[in-house]
């Protein structure tokens, strides 16, 4: 599993629609079509999808 790093203004938006707390995700993966990301207690990970 690759570390997660702390995301951008763009994407603590997104973050946010999701109905997620920004400040307690990590992104891993950065791609158009999704973001992975990380909770940074408990290490579960979670997809966001985006509508293109």
């Amino acid at each position: 599993m690759k570390q997660g790093k702390r995301p951008t203004k763009r994407q603590k938006m997104e973050i946010k629609v999701n109905g997620l707390n920004a400040d307690n995700w990590l992104v891993e993966r950065d791609l158009p079509s999704m973001m992975v990301i990380v909770h940074r207690f408990s290490g579960k990970s979670r997809t966001i999808r985006r509508g293109a």
